[in-house]
């Protein structure tokens, strides 16, 4: 079964085939990064006309890349919530569209979902059930995963996600766009420990989360010294190793919580080396594993949401379209 994968929820327009006999044949995606970064944030009108001009340029650079036409496609799967209205709507209209003019099956994918799955996608892929450390842009979660559609919440942020703090962080210490990359590489260049951040909810006793402080505790320490540029890297790197040091501190919890052995992380924020070090030397002395996707199945893409697509296809448990070119802007991932 070839599954063509449409991803248009937020600045990233993806768009990949997955095949179920032969893996990933091809994927691209276009980054909105420079649209934007004039406004220092995403504006949400400009990514919805931006996803309508690159849509279909992709789908034709990734069926070449195949090998493919359009008539060998058997599903369509798009991203269909959470996200912003506008740039799902793009998708959605369009992978409705060509499933009905293909008369092939149009299959709505939880953007999150696809994140959680994408490490399946690797040469070495983790069984279920395992532990999922979701960290992608406004969200943080943790899951046990017993199977495709089987999503047990075990924690989840109670104000700004991870990634949502690196972001507004780096915005208030006058870095450029986007801001969450730009904090981590700024971090590598400082040493944590000259400024004093809080470990937000490190012993809370539960696996919850919680950034927003940390971000005003920052604010705090720039007001109160006007770090020079040095000063900077080194409240980077501190800001930088609280969130690590409760992102891996819980992520361990939740395996010791739930007795597995193997965690799954995803998202944007699984990316960053100062994370993935960190569950790394954890997990390897809990006597468990760690499993990440590949490096450019990190960030949005249309690979994770053809995979997801595909697993539920197979799995008899496709989710059922919100209407006709219908979307959900907020979609709880266990009602998948």
């Amino acid at each position: 079964m070839l599954v063509l994968g449409i991803e248009s929820s937020c600045d990233e327009t993806g768009l990949a085939l997955y095949d179920t006999a032969r893996g990933l044949l091809a994927h691209a995606v276009h980054s909105q990064i420079d649209l934007h970064a004039a406004y220092g944030g995403v504006v949400p009108e400009l990514a919805s006309r931006d996803h309508i001009r690159r849509i279909v340029p992709l789908l034709r650079q990734v069926l070449a890349g195949a090998g493919a036409g359009s008539g060998d496609i058997d599903a369509i799967a798009y991203t269909a919530g959470p996200g912003l209205a506008g740039a799902l709507l793009v998708g959605a209209g369009f992978a409705e569209a060509l499933a009905f003019s293909l008369q092939v099956p149009a299959v709505p994918v939880h953007h999150l979902e696809g994140h959680l799955l994408s490490p399946l996608l690797s040469a070495d892929p983790p069984h279920f059930p395992f532990v999922a450390l979701l960290v992608s842009g406004g969200h943080t979660q943790l899951m046990r995963v017993a199977g495709v559609g089987q999503y047990e919440l075990l924690g989840e942020t109670l104000d700004d996600a991870a990634g949502e703090a690196f972001d507004k962080t780096a915005k208030l210490l006058g870095l450029g766009y986007p801001g969450g990359p730009q904090l981590a590489q700024l971090a590598e260049r400082g040493a944590p420990g000259r400024f004093d951040l809080p470990r937000p909810m490190l012993h809370s006793g539960d696996l919850n989360f919680s950034f927003s402080g940390l971000k005003t505790a920052v604010l705090t320490q720039v007001r109160d010294h006007a770090p020079d540029a040095a000063g900077k890297a080194d409240l980077c790197a501190e800001f930088q190793a609280a969130i690590v040091e409760v992102l891996a501190a819980k992520a361990l919890a939740a395996l010791k919580a739930t007795g597995l052995k193997q965690l799954v992380v995803a998202g944007g924020v699984g990316a960053n080396r100062a994370l993935r070090a960190a569950l790394d030397a954890g997990v390897r002395a809990a006597g468990a594993r760690v499993f990440y996707p590949e490096l450019e199945l990190c960030t949005d893409n249309g690979a994770m949401i053809a995979f997801a697509g595909a697993q539920r296809l197979t799995s008899g448990k496709a989710a059922k379209a919100a209407g006709r070119f219908g979307v959900r802007p907020r979609w709880n991932l266990q009602e998948a």
